[in-house]
């Protein structure tokens, strides 16, 4: 008879457990849903941005109605803020690469503007890449790569004016060459001597730095090795608050995410270069146009840590635009995005957070 009880006993036992453990599952899910409460859906992440920026958003709009003013005045308003400028072109660039009827009208009416010039001719790379389309050398077809390299080439002119127009100090038509570089596959030396010109004007240019990151990384001209010791010197040499403690993390992503085992990222290299990338986005100035970018990646991190207490702090900060790394190298980003906030907003509901 007593032998009888027993696995009767644990099957009591086992009811037991699981009863309880989905009480405590509901409970979580519950608890979950309270956290992240404010929290947006996939489909109502902004896929294009990293961060919120009315006055971008003001100057698109006023481009879309072919009114080049407010693009005028935004550079304008810049002034020697280069991240800002640097950003600020990027944006109107890219929408020149799209339709540049304005551009032409803003040409027209200011032939030797600066402003016009360069965005001018960073829109000339925007076009060069479009053309190349994201896909790899392998699947990009003989037609495509000459259209690429043929406006890469013409891009080249383009700078050369904007370098002749620009203010002395103004690092912008300089830096916005490293692609331009990149992709017609320029020898070192050369890469050597424009970063020479960039870094005598702005030595701790964010966008300066993640093009040259490229530049340097495996898949384009340099190495891993490269890549790392780039990333790593800008990281030593740099002030807290310039965010280059970001690089160190970037190219070991760049190099190692798809390959390295799950626990790699709480090795004691990486656990470091989250702390001092933490340390510094947190001596940012707060309109730092690429401060979102940085956190962007944290999250990621953190998560992969299983640090989420701090990782859900940084995805609160920028839920509703998934415009940054690591989230837009897949082809449905707000997804990923969410996917990796849920790990951690469950992990924090469930009291398991780290």
């Amino acid at each position: 008879m007593s032998f009888g009880i027993i696995p009767l006993t644990v099957t009591v036992l086992t009811l037991c457990f699981w009863l309880r453990s989905k009480r405590r599952a509901k409970r979580a899910e519950k608890r979950a849903a309270e956290i992240g409460a404010d929290l947006l859906p996939p489909e109502r992440q902004n896929k294009d941005r990293a961060f919120p920026d009315p006055e971008a958003e003001a100057v698109l709009a006023a481009l879309s109605r072919n009114d080049w003013q407010p693009a005028a005045q935004a550079l304008a308003a810049a002034g020697t803020d280069w991240e800002r400028r640097s950003y600020l072109v990027g944006v109107i660039a890219a929408r020149a690469a799209e339709e540049d009827a304005w551009l032409h009208a803003w040409q027209a009416a200011r032939p030797d503007d600066p402003d016009a010039a360069v965005v001018h001719a960073d829109a000339k790379v925007s076009l060069a890449w479009k053309i190349r389309g994201g896909a790899w050398a392998k699947d990009t077809s003989a037609e495509q790569f000459a259209g690429f390299l043929r406006v890469l080439r013409e891009a080249r002119e383009d700078f050369a004016r904007a370098e002749s127009l620009a203010r002395p100090d103004d690092p912008t038509p300089y830096l916005l060459q490293i692609p331009l570089y990149m992709g017609l596959s320029a020898p070192h030396e050369a890469l050597l001597g424009l970063w020479a010109q960039v870094t005598a004007r702005a030595p701790y240019h964010y966008e300066a730095h993640w093009y040259a990151l490229q530049y340097w990384s495996a898949k384009w001209c340099g190495s891993h090795d490269l890549a790392r010791n780039f990333a790593a010197q800008a990281a030593a040499t740099a002030p807290q608050g310039s965010l280059l403690t970001m690089f160190p993390l970037v190219s070991w992503y760049e190099h190692n995410d798809d390959e390295a085992p799950e626990e790699a990222y709480g090795w004691p290299e990486m656990r470091g270069m989250t702390e001092a990338a933490l340390a510094d986005v947190a001596m940012a100035r707060p309109d730092h146009p690429r401060v979102a970018e940085v956190r962007h990646l944290l999250a990621y991190c953190l998560a992969k840590q299983g640090r989420h207490e701090v990782a859900l702090e940084q995805f609160r900060l920028v839920d509703g635009y998934v415009g940054a790394l690591p989230w837009r190298y897949y082809n449905d980003p707000a997804a990923i995005y969410c996917v990796v906030r849920g790990v951690s907003l469950t992990a924090v509901a469930a009291g398991t957070a780290k």
